[in-house]
């Protein structure tokens, strides 16, 4: 059983050539809005990542929000977003999204398309199958999920106790479900052969080498799955109801609520966005001595970097901050914080970092970081 369930695990479709790493930001907005306290005046900037962050910055009332990524493919998934808050009305939305079924999303495309400039139209123009999976649903992140949902669906779980589960309940009941139908040998044993090697490079967690961080990872993950399932109450979160079922259900994340639709489609011309990385942007910035950025999204970019690189890159950005401005951040893999040398510069903020990472819904990330300036 052990061989045939590792070779299930390996596989997978050939990834779609779209480029898109993340079809929607992996990062609950309830708590980066109250993490970050965006207020009417603040310039902010965020890692594109989905665009949904960037979206739900913008509806929570930032008078600039500047999205940077320096990857092409995720400005035109931001870019086919704001078309589609423009164009669409809300539910039609939850169509192109992925939120709903939908056999119409191509022509959906069509109505948004004219809105589009160029480039991000010819990106789209080239990737009907793309479109298809519904926005939500077409990065390499998302090709993961995919996978994990086709084999721990036939190996577990028939589809009434996993819309049971998802239908929540109280405390005790949700306790008793995991206890009695998910934390089983046979779970065990499947989350000791998806945290190899090969399968986390499958579903996007590169950085994970060595074996005691894959193991470590594996074992937080466990643990973080039964806190999202027990102590968070499954119909509230939007995010686990897509890994586990590949649609959202009762709940949406912040920016495709029904109440932040208009929001959001009111404050679209305070949205910019660049093909560019967060060190050239910040370097770009300071060269033509632009205003300082008030609250920064800074997604789970130094996770990938060694830690004095995440170190100097977050010094790069309190450069071009000022008094009171935030900086909000995930860890995934490795914990990064400010370097020791910004202690004067830039102090911690303990106590709602562990606050609000007790609330993210996005429950597999090993902490929340939210830090302000004291002195740029």
């Amino acid at each position: 059983m052990m061989d045939a369930l590792k070779k299930l695990l390996e596989t997978q479709a050939p990834p779609l050539p779209s480029g898109i790493e993340y079809g929607q930001a992996w990062e609950d907005a309830d708590i980066l809005i109250a993490a970050l306290d965006v207020q009417e005046d603040d310039r902010v900037l965020s890692i594109c990542s989905g665009g949904d962050s960037v979206l739900a910055l913008l509806g929570a009332g930032a008078r600039r929000v500047i999205a940077i990524d320096p990857n092409p493919a995720q400005i035109a998934c931001l870019a086919l977003r704001v078309a589609a808050y423009k164009e669409l009305e809300y539910t039609e939305m939850l169509e192109m999204f992925g939120s709903n079924p939908s056999w119409r999303r191509r022509a959906l495309y069509v109505r948004c398309r004219d809105q589009l400039e160029p480039e991000w139209r010819g990106y789209w123009d080239a990737r009907p199958e793309v479109l298809d999976l519904g926005l939500g649903d077409c990065g390499r992140f998302e090709a993961g999920f995919r996978t994990f949902r086709r084999w721990y669906r036939w190996l577990f779980f028939r589809r009434t106790m996993l819309r049971t589960m998802l239908c929540g309940g109280p405390r005790s009941q949700r306790l008793a479900f995991y206890h009695q139908h998910w934390d089983t040998w046979r779970w065990r044993l499947f989350c000791r052969l998806l945290f190899s090697r090969r399968v986390m490079e499958r579903l996007g967690l590169e950085g994970a080498e060595e074996e005691a961080v894959r193991a470590e990872v594996g074992e937080r993950l466990i643990g973080r799955l039964r806190y999202a399932i027990t102590e968070l109450d499954p119909i509230e979160n939007p995010y686990l109801c897509w890994i586990l079922a590949g649609r959202h259900a009762v709940a949406q994340p912040w920016a495709l609520r029904e109440e932040n639709f208009q929001k959001i489609r009111r404050r679209l011309n305070r949205l910019e966005w660049h093909v560019i990385s967060l060190e050239d942007y910040l370097d770009q910035e300071a060269d033509n001595d632009g205003p300082p950025i008030d609250k920064f999204n800074l997604s789970d970019i130094f996770d990938r970097m060694p830690e004095d690189d995440a170190g100097d890159l977050i010094e790069l950005a309190v450069n071009r901050s000022r008094p009171g401005s935030r900086l909000a951040y995930w860890n995934f893999l490795k914990r990064r914080h400010r370097p020791d040398r910004m202690d004067y510069k830039l102090r911690p903020l303990p106590h709602l970092s562990q606050a609000l990472h007790e609330q993210d819904k996005v429950f597999f990330y090993r902490d929340f970081v939210v830090e302000e300036v004291i002195h740029p």
